[in-house]
C-alpha cells in the first residue's frame, strides 16, 4: 500500500469518491483494491475511484441465514468458476435497476478472471441451469464482491445461496482473519449481516488480509450446497 498509485490515504478526499482518471486496465485495478480503493464509471470515457468513508463487510462468523433460506439452498449446487460469462452477463444485464457494468468493466475483469484473481460463485439447479451466483475480486485473504444475481423465474434467493458458497469458502481458509469486503452497507445485505466499519479500520484489516495466501479457488467445484462454518438466525426466522 505504500507505493499506491493512490497517494497517501491521509490525503484522500474525505468523501466515498477519491478520483477519477481515463486510465482504466487490469494492473492500476490490482493496485486500487491492494490500496482500499475500487472502480465504477463515473461519466464517459472516465473511472471513478471510491474508497468509502464507510466501508461495508461481512464479519465471516456473523452471516445470517434464516430458516428458509437455509432450506432454499438446499434446492442448488454450488460451484466456483465454472460459468464465469454466465455470471458476468447476469450482473451486467442493462435492464437491471442501477446497471454499471460496462464494456471497459466486463474487458477488465474477464482479463483478471484469466490471470486467476477475479472469481465467480454460482448456485445451479438440479436440471442443470445457472440461477444465480456473485463475482469479485481476491487477492490474499481479501475478497471483494463486486456484484450478484439471480433469475426470477428458477432462482429465487440464489445469489444469497451463492454468497453462502463463498463463506463456507472463506472460512475453510481461514475464516475471521481473512476480510469480506461488500463496498457499501444497503438494507439487503445489513439483513444478511453486513456491518459498516470506518475508512480507517478498514484499510488497517486489509494490509492484514493482504499478507494471507489466497483461498483454494478449486473448492466448491461440483460440491453439493455448502453451508458456513458459523450462521446466526434472527430469532423467530
Amino acid at each position: 500500500m505504500d507505493d499506491s498509485p493512490f497517494g497517501d490515504p491521509a490525503r484522500w478526499r474525505r468523501s466515498d469518491l477519491i478520483g477519477v482518471s481515463r486510465e482504466f486496465d487490469p494492473e492500476l485495478v490490482l493496485a486500487a483494491y491492494r490500496s482500499g480503493v475500487f472502480p465504477m464509471p463515473a461519466r464517459r470515457h472516465q473511472m471513478g475511484w471510491y474508497s468509502p468513508m464507510h466501508r461495508g463487510v461481512l464479519p465471516l462468523d456473523g452471516l445470517r441465514v434464516t430458516r428458509s433460506l437455509r432450506k432454499m439452498i438446499k434446492r442448488y449446487e454450488i460451484r466456483v468458476d465454472s460459468d464465469f460469462e454466465g455470471v458476468l452477463d447476469g450482473c451486467a444485464d442493462p435492464t437491471r435497476d442501477g446497471s454499471w457494468i460496462d464494456d471497459d468493466i466486463r474487458s477488465v475483469y474477464r482479463q483478471l478472471h484469466r490471470e486467476g484473481y477475479v472469481h465467480s460463485v454460482e448456485a445451479w439447479t438440479a436440471s442443470g441451469e445457472l440461477a444465480g451466483g456473485l463475482y469479485g475480486v481476491s487477492i490474499g485473504g481479501l475478497f471483494t464482491g463486486e456484484s450478484m444475481f439471480h433469475r426470477p423465474d428458477i432462482g429465487r434467493d440464489a445469489s444469497k445461496a451463492a454468497l453462502v458458497g463463498l463463506v463456507a469458502l472463506l472460512n475453510a481458509a481461514g475464516g475471521p482473519s481473512r476480510l469480506l469486503d461488500v463496498q457499501w452497507q444497503t438494507e439487503h445485505l445489513e439483513s444478511l449481516g453486513v456491518v459498516e466499519i470506518s475508512r480507517a479500520e478498514y484499510l488497517q484489516r486489509l494490509r492484514a488480509a493482504l499478507r494471507l495466501p489466497p483461498p483454494d479457488w478449486r473448492w466448491g467445484v461440483d460440491s453439493a450446497s455448502p453451508e458456513p462454518a458459523s450462521t446466526t438466525s434472527p430469532p423467530g426466522t
